[in-house]
């Protein structure tokens, strides 16, 4: 007797060990807490987690690129109306508000329904399976992939142009995709590649890897480019974030510290901006802190 039950024992025994070794099956996200989700992979027991606290920020605040925003907020604008609206690459100088951009739209139009979803480039291969979770939800979902570059043999690359108008399956009507990118073809581009063109009959043919960095991105609807900022621009920004943080007190030497701020890191963006008010805010800040504990 005792045999016997030892022998239907050992297969519950089993079950009970590759359940425990098994993922448990993806859990929905609280779709009605938040606006910003975060995708973060099959594998993982909640592959789409809501965002406690996404980031807001405002159009009114992001300056110097009047341009790419009024097209960027007309293409945004259609989609949560139920009119088409393609999607969009935006690429260029780093820290020139790329990603601000479409931060500022979610919380600009939030109430009409539009979320973001952060997608890692090392995810893209599931794209698919992205869709397959959102395409019936009745809301209009924005992936964003931030900082996009791939290498020719990328996976995600091949998944990415598969989605882009490459695919049998058509995309769901309530997505779109919005990357950023340094890069304009987010592939690498050498000298070589140009060299192997030829004229063929009067007519210039591009070599193939020149065609094979083209055709991904020429499969996004919109593409916007985001320049370097000169030197008047970035001293207007650095004014708005300094009279939004209240960090104006003496503008000339503010104005000197912020290109001094701005030297040793190369650059002149908004990112840079946005840091040195910050920076110059907390030292005034500070100051008058140590000041009022008679520490000065």
């Amino acid at each position: 007797m005792d045999t016997l039950a030892a022998i239907f024992a050992e297969p519950r025994r089993l079950n009970t060990t590759l359940e425990r070794w098994a993922p448990a099956p993806g859990q929905p996200p609280d779709w009605n807490s938040t606006v910003g989700y975060r995708w973060q992979g099959t594998g993982h027991h909640q592959p789409l987690k809501a965002m406690e606290r996404p980031q807001r920020l405002a159009l009114a605040d992001l300056l110097g690129i009047e341009l790419q925003k009024e097209t960027l907020d007309r293409n945004t604008r259609q989609f949560p109306r139920g009119v088409p609206a393609n999607n969009v690459l935006l690429w260029g100088a780093r820290g020139t508000g790329k990603s601000s951009l479409i931060k500022a739209l979610l919380t600009e139009y939030a109430r009409e329904g539009l979320r973001v979803v952060e997608v890692n480039r090392q995810h893209l291969v599931e794209l698919p399976e992205i869709q397959d979770i959102l395409r019936e939800r009745p809301e209009k979902y924005i992936l964003y992939c931030d900082d996009l570059a791939f290498e020719a043999d990328d996976a995600g690359y091949k998944a990415l142009k598969a989605i882009l108008e490459g695919s049998l399956s058509a995309m769901p009507e309530n997505l779109l995709i919005y990357a950023t990118s340094n890069r304009r073809h987010l592939l690498p581009e050498y000298a070589e590649d140009n060299q192997q063109a030829r004229w063929i009959e009067g007519e210039l043919h591009m070599s193939e890897a020149v065609e094979e960095k083209i055709s991904l991105s020429e499969r996004f609807g919109v593409w916007l480019s985001f320049r370097a900022f000169n030197q008047d621009q970035y001293l207007a920004i650095v004014r708005h974030w300094l009279e939004k943080l209240d960090g104006i007190d003496d503008w000339e030497t503010a104005r000197r510290e912020a290109l001094a701020y701005a030297l040793p890191r190369g650059s002149r963006s908004g990112r840079v901006a946005w840091q040195f008010a910050k920076d110059w805010t907390g030292r005034l800040g500070i100051k008058d802190i140590e000041y009022s504990r008679g520490n000065v």
